[in-house]
């Protein structure tokens, strides 16, 4: 399940998308327009600008901004950064594998097999899906123009 933490970093991540190229976007902006709370925000942007996806800018006329294009910038990265791996168990997970005691043999496990076709697919989406992607997205269901859909 998606964390709070990493469902308002796509929030805020969204804004900034739309906002690309127009300059930072204040942390009270960001907070107020999309009901985060604003300590929790100020927390997982700091955690964003350390891992190199967002810059920030100090003083008047400061805030947040995207470091790249939103098109390069993935929704599994940015859940990466602040959940870890995407593997709804660690025995099938690329970047924190951990063998579950109670197996025998991992090869033949069906919850390992399932769980592995679970992890492949969200990866493919989240990895293939660019913030720019969710915007255009949002814009289809606004338009009525629904049919977009996400790789698979």
């Amino acid at each position: 399940m998606l964390s709070k933490k990493s469902k308002y970093a796509l929030k805020a991540m969204m804004v900034l998308a739309k906002e690309y190229g127009q300059g930072p976007v204040l942390i009270s902006d960001l907070a107020q327009r999309e009901g985060i709370p604003r300590k929790f925000l100020e927390l997982i942007l700091l955690e964003l600008k350390n891992q190199g996806l967002l810059q920030s800018k100090k003083g008047k006329g400061g805030g947040y901004f995207l470091r790249r294009d939103p098109q390069l910038i993935s929704v599994g990265h940015i859940v990466r950064v602040l959940d870890g791996p995407i593997a709804p168990l660690p025995c099938v997970s690329k970047m924190a594998y951990m063998r579950c005691r109670e197996c025998r043999d991992e090869r033949t496990c069906g919850i390992r097999i399932v769980m592995k076709e679970v992890r492949d697919a969200t990866a493919k989406i989240m990895d293939s899906t660019s913030l720019a992607d969710m915007l255009k997205h949002v814009e289809a269901v606004v338009t009525g123009n629904e049919s977009l859909s996400f790789a698979i």
